[in-house]
């Protein structure tokens, strides 16, 4: 299934948000990404039909294992990217702002070989 950008965002945001707090909730994910409380109910609307996130009984945000998968797929293409450019030499706050941009329309083959390089 192709998910777009701002979806793949919002899924990177709803893990991360997990592992720092152990709970997601959608004021969290606008928080965290700089937009409205309606945007995020908009996108989770989206995610939840596409079978990528539920909603528990508190409302709290899940990922499915489907959204998970996507989202540590993203996530993982960010810290490497992230950590690729600062040994180039690129500011830590720079990197991360590119890598943000980077880890959606990346090649597979090119990002293998950036992490190869990396994790040697």
């Amino acid at each position: 299934m192709a998910i777009q950008e701002s979806g793949e965002n919002y899924l990177e945001a709803i893990l991360v948000i997990k592992q720092r707090k152990g709970y997601v909730r959608s004021i969290d994910v606008a928080h965290e990404l700089g937009v409205s409380k309606p945007s995020v109910s908009r996108a989770m609307s989206v995610l939840k039909k596409e079978g990528l996130i539920d909603m528990d009984g508190l409302n709290q945000i899940l990922l499915t294992e489907e959204g998970r998968k996507i989202a540590e797929n993203i996530y993982e293409k960010h810290r490497i990217i992230t950590k690729f450019l600062v040994l180039l030499g690129v500011d830590e706050e720079t990197a991360a702002e590119d890598a943000c941009k980077m880890e959606h329309i990346i090649s597979p083959l090119s990002f293998e070989k950036i992490k190869e390089h990396i994790l040697k």
